[in-house]
């Protein structure tokens, strides 16, 4: 437990956790991108020379709702 405070129900102590990504090609887990969602001529999002920070998830055990940080530059 930490000392995060659920910026909805007021509850101390958030659970840590972590969003998973399944899609092709993937390492497992999600990515927050710096900028609006550009897409390529066949769908896929632009990434290319762009800050990607990993996301930190945290459960409040009262209410279950999520609050999610993204994390230095990976």
């Amino acid at each position: 437990m930490n000392n995060y405070k659920c910026t909805y129900c007021g509850t101390v102590g958030l659970v840590d956790g972590f969003i998973e990504d399944e899609g092709q090609g993937t390492h497992g887990y999600a990515r927050w991108i710096e900028g609006a969602l550009e897409r390529g001529p066949f769908g896929g999002a632009k990434r290319m020379g762009r800050p990607r920070r990993q996301i930190e998830a945290y459960r409040c055990p009262q209410c279950g709702h999520l609050e999610l940080f993204a994390t230095a530059a990976v």
